[in-house]
Parts: C-alpha cells; structure tokens; sequence
C-alpha cells in the first residue's frame, strides 16, 4: 500500500515562496530592461497635443518615432542626462522628414515639425507661397478642408498636396498642407539661410504653426533647430482618439476611435 501524499514541510514552502519571488522579480526586472532599451535606442511613442501638424497629424494620435533614424544625443537617453554632446552615430535628416526634436527655447519640451530646409538652404514664404533656393515649392490639387484644433476651435482653409524636393534634387516629397490665409508674418517673411548644424522646420498646418519662421525672442519663437536637438523620425500613427467626450464615459470609446488611422504611415 503507498503512503498517503504529504504537505510541504515548512521549509519547502518557504523555498517554494522564494523562488517564486525571485522569478517575478527577475520577470519585471527583463522587462523593465527591454523597455528602457527599445525607448532608448529604437522606438518612443508621442501623442500629438495640438494642431499644428494638421492635416498630417491630427490631435490625438499616438505615434512611432524611431530613434536610430538620425543618430543619438543625450535627448535619445529617459530624462535627457547631460552624460555628452552632439550625436553618436549621426545621421542627417532628410527635406520632408516629420522629426520629433526638443523645443530650443526649453529642452524639456518635445516639438514635431516638417523639416523643410537642411543647412545651406534659402528659405522663404512670400504671399502664402513657399520658395526654396529661390524656386517655388509647388503645391497642387488644392480643395477645401474643414478641421479642429487642440480647442474644438473648427479651421476653415483649402489644403494641397506640397512637393518639396529631395535633398539631391532627385525626385520630391509629397505631403498635404493647409492653409487658412495668406495674410500675417508667418507668410511674408524675410528669407532664412540656414546655418551649419542646424535645420528648418514647419508645421504642415502653415498658419497655425509656431515654427523656424519666427525667429525672435519671443518664448515660442522656435528658429533654426540645432541637429543635436532631434530625438527622432515620426514613423506610423499605432493609435489616434477624438477625446470629445469625458474619458469615464466608456459607451463613447468605439465611435472616438480614428481607426482609419490606425497603422497609418506617417508622410
């Protein structure tokens, strides 16, 4: 006749209990590894938090930027640590890149503009109108576009598809903009040579942009972007929510969903 199964002595338990421990543990710590390694190295997630990118980006979508695109600075590292300066690796962006880069007035804060114009490029916008180098960037197919920004405040304007060229004059990029008028500043201004090291940007939403156009002192004034400054290049849209409605109102969660949107590349 067998014996009876037995309890584990207390002893055994208490090596039972351990061992589970340290398996849980060791199981965060991994994962607490991988994470820090692929938001350093490979890819960090953004939200988009205002309209300015429109009709690209769009408040509240949740994007990919990868970060190996364009090399590492110490604003690649969590909580940008002054450990070194300019970029490991580098790699220069090209005209047409969507960049994430901090903000140079405030490096705590992250900025996502177009990048229009790469060191040594002449940049201007006359009556509404884009030149680089002194040619006309074209921008056609236009029609009406109606959108709202990071206040519900509803943008009515007329959008086209921009051809900005490449970097080596082979070839364009295409990308939609919006313009609300041809009036202001932002569209009559003087023309920008862009200084070594540095890069132009703007915002695809041409009138609601607080970007490489102003380049006062002015606590939004952007100006030329230092290259040590870009974090990443924004890749795929993995999310995107209206957010009209209180987040505890769940029975609204399906229809605030953009899922057109989802796994859109961004262009």
């Amino acid at each position: 006749m067998s014996k009876p199964e037995t309890s584990p002595t207390g002893a055994q338990h208490a090596v039972t209990v351990r061992h589970a421990v340290v398996e849980y543990v060791r199981t965060i710590l991994t994962v607490v590894i991988v994470v820090v390694f692929v938001r350093t190295f490979l890819f960090e997630s953004f939200v988009i938090p205002s309209g300015s990118m429109i009709p690209t980006l769009q408040v509240g979508d949740y994007i990919w930027v990868s970060k190996y695109s364009y090399g590492y600075s110490r604003f690649s590292l969590p909580f940008s640590p002054d450990l070194f300066n300019g970029r490991v690796w580098a790699g220069q962006p090209h005209r047409g890149d969507v960049a994430v880069f901090r903000f140079t007035k405030d490096t705590s804060i992250d900025y996502i503009k177009r990048v229009i114009g790469l060191p040594g490029d002449r940049i201007q916008v006359t009556g509404g109108q884009l030149f680089l180098n002194g040619v006309r960037v074209p921008c056609v197919q236009p029609h009406a576009y109606v959108a709202q920004d990071e206040t519900r405040m509803p943008m009515e304007g007329e959008a086209c598809t921009e051809e900005l060229p490449l970097r080596d004059g082979q070839g364009v990029v295409r990308h939609d903009i919006l313009k609300l008028t041809n009036d202001g500043p932002q569209n009559d201004t003087p023309e920008y040579v862009v200084p070594p090291g540095y890069f132009f940007a703007m915002g695809d939403n041409r009138d609601d942009s607080a970007d490489s156009r102003f380049v006062g002192d002015g606590p939004k004034d952007l100006g030329f972007v230092p290259m040590e400054n870009l974090v990443g290049k924004a890749q795929r849209i993995f999310f995107s929510v209206e957010a009209e409605h209180p987040i505890w109102q769940v029975w609204y969660w399906p229809t605030e969903i953009r899922w057109a949107r989802l796994l859109k590349g961004v262009m």
